[in-house]
């Protein structure tokens, strides 16, 4: 069974998000560890949102309960938050609800911006984190990969995905009221990450050219020369010498000292936090973190948004049919290949040139192609039923209970 523990700008708190991204992915691993139940584990943390996507182990009476209450407390050891916290403001899905809600995540439908071009590439980033750390699984693979899958599709079917919807661009327009002439700005630019790299270049489309960077981590040197930026070397200088500063780094805080007085725009992008709160402070410093930029987020566009969930709950629904079917094809490959075996080693006394072994292997994934499609087509049709039925009678293999119980659901509700 999967399991999504989200927490997100809709349902948790600017400070429980930070707290979150803070010190959860490190409790990627100790989800996995801490006991049986856990078996995968994905954890996504973006400026807006913290979700934790778990496999568990679905015959266990109580199996839901213990995830979720072992991830609540990996979660509150690594973050500081308490469980309290945790358990009023973290939504728990499970079911079919999951790869709903991660298909429609990295569509962009969920973020502070509807239609986001950076979410797609978090999603992906993190789940090459989970492989890194060896947390993920064969299912959490599936889920998302047919959650890149149906982004692309929504990209490339509706208008959700326009040019450069994005965070960055909504800061940027919100700026913008305050600028004259943004060729006439300088900018300063605190990171080096992808979205630092996001930044520049909405910069460079509003036709800034003077754009500073300066990196806490050492690397601002070769990204200056990759980007044609200039290097800051030093923090407070190069704070005085921009018009505007944008932050989106790991854990930087710029302090009220780091800041001289005069007229000067700040956009915190960072979570956890690049600047104090205190820097609003000073005397002619304007500061935009988040917070404030999702309260000016843009109404949906209602047609192209109705477009992209309607294939985000096609696919949604495909994802769940195969995941209801794939017991039943696992027990008929098994059957078959099974059987090949056998026949592989009665005929290896005749087949010194493997040619045999070889016809015989392409036979049988001819063979097993057909079923398994039909399989899917009718569990995508609400006939799983149907199917499991077949391959137990005519086989003689016994499904698996979670896609044999499928099927008497099935036929009830017929």
């Amino acid at each position: 069974m999967l399991l999504c523990l989200t927490a997100n700008h809709r349902n948790a708190s600017f400070d429980l998000l930070e707290a979150l991204s803070t010190g959860a992915p490190a409790a990627q691993a100790a989800l996995v560890e801490s006991g049986e139940v856990v078996t995968g584990a994905v954890v996504l943390a973006t400026c807006n949102r913290f979700e934790a996507y778990l496999d568990i182990d679905e015959p266990l009476t109580a199996a839901r309960a213990v995830a979720v209450e072992t991830t609540f407390e990996a979660l509150a050891a690594a973050s500081g938050v308490t469980l309290d916290a945790l358990r009023s403001q973290v939504t728990v899905l499970d079911g079919d609800d999951v790869a709903h809600h991660l298909f429609a995540v990295t569509s962009g439908l969920e973020s502070i911006v509807v239609g986001e071009d950076e979410i797609a590439g978090q999603v992906g980033r993190a789940l090459d984190a989970a492989r890194r750390g060896g947390t993920t699984s064969s299912a959490l693979e599936r889920l998302f990969q047919r959650a890149s899958h149906t982004s692309r599709g929504v990209k490339n079917r509706t208008s959700l995905g326009g040019a450069g919807r994005s965070l960055v661009r909504l800061a940027l327009e919100l700026v913008g009221s305050r600028i004259a002439d943004w060729s006439a700005t300088p900018v300063l630019v605190v990171g080096t990450g992808q979205y630092a790299a996001t930044t520049v270049a909405a910069l460079r489309d509003r036709g800034v050219v003077d754009i500073a960077v300066f990196s806490p981590s050492g690397r601002g040197a070769a990204f200056a020369l990759k980007h044609g930026l200039r290097h800051a070397l030093e923090l407070a200088p190069a704070i005085a010498a921009a018009d505007v500063v944008l932050t989106c780094t790991a854990n930087l805080a710029i302090t009220a000292a780091d800041v001289a007085p005069g007229r000067r725009l700040i956009v915190d992008l960072g979570l956890p936090r690049n600047v104090d709160p205190g820097v609003a402070g000073v005397e002619g410093v304007a500061l935009l973190d988040l917070e404030t930029i999702g309260l000016h987020a843009p109404l949906e566009q209602l047609t192209a948004t109705r477009d992209a969930r309607a294939i985000v709950a096609s696919a949604a629904a495909d994802f769940a049919a195969d995941a209801r079917i794939d017991p039943a094809i696992v027990a008929l490959r098994s059957h078959v290949l099974g059987l090949l075996e056998t026949e592989v080693a009665r005929a290896a006394k005749h087949d010194e040139d493997g040619r045999v072994e070889q016809a015989l292997r392409h036979f049988a994934g001819v063979l097993l192609h057909g079923p398994s499609e039909r399989g899917r087509e009718l569990a995508r049709a609400g006939e799983a039923a149907a199917f499991v039925t077949a391959v137990e009678a005519l086989f003689g293999v016994e499904v698996p209970e979670a896609a044999a119980s499928v099927g008497e659901a099935e036929r009830d509700s017929a």
